[in-house]
């Protein structure tokens, strides 16, 4: 039922046309599409738990909910407010942070993103690259940050910051600022993938307090880890998404082109072709489930809560292979008029790229899942 309803929603608000209009904005995304999806559908609460006015539904519900949109390509500030810095804050949050932030996205008033990686495009805990002083009862927040998913438009910004002179896992703390908090400096990273927007954001002494602070200064790397694990879950399953609808494009423009008499659908080489991309979609979805079982399990201290990392990482590495290759062979089998702007192909694509390389591509996680397994 949750995906008919997706798709259903989706295949209205989702249309080329609105992709398009909302890849021409800076923002990204229409104000009243958002609304809607907030008010009607309700999904930006879809797992917070009631006590704050969500759902309380599972991570796997969450992921449904994921694989159609990017199915659809929908531009909105989704995945940066709930998979972002939703998890953050139920991860990380204080009671408090949590009763104040999570209740407004439930709302619909608050937008919320996570910012971690500086300039040296890493992904993993040295990525993290601005620092915190202490101030007396204040804190002191300086640094850069890059490729922050909607980081120019979110309401709240969750900044990983560390101690200065640390490095690694050491030292590493979060705090929960108001995007609006004088010293920060937002401008917009424009990208080849117009469809999610990033942002720069720059902190020059930000001064926060104690209430501001996700847990205990220095030591938040493993909730950190967690918040990335989860979105790399997410990632993972727009990918799946991308990769079926990548798929399902190619068999219905096969089906129409003519060529010698007889549609192009019908000749032995593009069979094959289109049969390898089906296992990649097929197979894709099979890992991002799982690894949405393992989060669940994650968030609610299950049997196979330690399994989230390699679960994670076995996801994101196959879908980003695998979204790319079906989004590489359907401009291949389109003829080239793939990569026109009349055809959304070449929208596939780009995401694709841009969603490979975003938390790590696939020899990254391969490289993880090799270390997972040696300890």
């Amino acid at each position: 039922m949750i995906r008919d309803t997706a798709q259903a929603f989706l295949a209205d608000v989702s249309s080329s046309s609105a992709i398009r209009n909302a890849m021409a904005s800076e923002q990204g995304f229409e104000t009243q599409i958002w609304q809607r999806i907030c008010t009607e559908m309700y999904w930006q609460a879809i797992h917070i738990p009631e006590e704050y006015g969500g759902m309380g539904l599972g991570y796997v519900e969450l992921v449904i909910m994921l694989e159609e949109m990017g199915r659809y390509l929908l531009c909105s500030p989704f995945f940066s407010t709930v998979c972002l810095g939703t998890n953050a804050l139920i991860v990380a949050g204080t009671a408090a942070q949590k009763q104040q932030y999570l209740s407004q996205i439930c709302q619909g008033s608050l937008t919320a993103t996570l910012a971690y990686t500086g300039n040296n495009g890493r992904w993993d805990a040295d990525a993290v690259q601005a620092t915190v002083t202490t101030d007396g009862d204040h804190y002191l927040l300086n640094g850069r940050y890059r490729y922050v998913p909607d980081g120019h438009s979110a309401g709240l910004i969750i900044f990983a910051v560390r101690d200065e002179g640390s490095t690694g896992v050491d030292g590493i703390s979060l705090f929960a600022l108001d995007a609006n908090t004088p010293g920060v400096k937002r401008s917009w990273l424009p990208t080849m993938d117009e469809t999610r927007k990033q942002a720069e954001i720059t902190l020059d002494q930000v001064c926060v307090t104690k209430a501001d602070l996700m847990g205990e200064q220095g030591k938040a790397w493993p909730q950190l880890n967690k918040i990335i694990q989860l979105a790399t879950v997410a990632v993972a399953a727009e990918q799946a998404g991308g990769a079926q609808q990548t798929l399902d494009l190619t068999v219905e423009y096969t089906q129409e082109r003519v060529q010698f008499g007889r549609p192009v659908a019908g000749f032995q080489a593009v069979k094959h072709q289109a049969a390898d991309m089906m296992l990649r979609a097929e197979v894709a979805k099979s890992a991002v489930y799982y690894a949405a079982c393992v989060a669940e399990e994650a968030l609610n201290g299950g049997p196979l809560a330690n399994e989230l990392a390699e679960a994670a990482s076995v996801a994101k590495s196959y879908c980003s292979q695998g979204y790319f290759s079906n989004a590489s062979d359907a401009i291949q089998l389109h003829g080239g008029v793939g990569f026109t702007w009349e055809y959304d192909v070449h929208l596939y694509f780009k995401r694709a790229k841009s969603s490979e390389l975003f938390l790590g591509n696939s020899a990254y996680h391969r490289e993880l899942i090799a270390q997972i397994l040696l300890d």
